[in-house]
């Protein structure tokens, strides 16, 4: 069942989140991120059922954000690839993946998924920087103001925050 759309709504995350569609969405995303790409691949890793994965494969290409490429003719065969517009939702797997390692709610005594740079080798972790000075900031330290596309309703939530 299909909750109410976000449209309307003035906000980054909820855009992301309708683009996206729902956890199943996430973690085919989490698949094309981590390299799959055929169909039965895709329904294997995350025990979604066909009827689900193909709702949320034409979801997800409808919004641009996934490719189809037919692999093989006879019979006709496709697979499935993030677009430049979907590779922009990579950064977000990290970001869960350890928050998840942190919280540890991912069912395994250690991290089950480590992210490195292809280049190096070396281990990767998300932070926020200061874009002034370079420096890391902690999450207690992130305030959120309202942006020059702020609308009464962001102003609204904003200025009803406790402090």
């Amino acid at each position: 069942m299909r909750s109410k759309s976000f449209e309307g709504m003035v906000c980054p995350i909820a855009g992301v989140m309708a683009a996206i569609g729902d956890r199943w969405g996430l973690l085919i995303v989490r698949d094309l991120v981590c390299g799959l790409a055929r169909y039965e691949d895709l329904r294997q890793s995350s025990g979604v059922t066909n009827a689900t994965l193909s709702d949320r494969l034409k979801h997800l290409e409808s919004g641009g954000l996934v490719e189809r490429r037919r692999y093989q003719v006879n019979p006709e065969r496709f697979d499935y690839h993030l677009t430049p517009r979907g590779w922009q939702l990579a950064p977000l797997m990290p970001v869960l993946a350890q928050i998840g390692d942190r919280l540890g709610v991912s069912g395994a005594d250690a991290p089950p998924l480590r992210f490195v740079n292809r280049k190096t080798g070396g281990a990767v972790r998300w932070s926020f920087l200061d874009q002034s000075t370079g420096a890391p900031v902690n999450a207690a330290d992130l305030a959120i103001e309202p942006g020059p596309g702020a609308d009464e309703r962001v102003r609204w939530r904003l200025s009803r925050r406790i402090r």
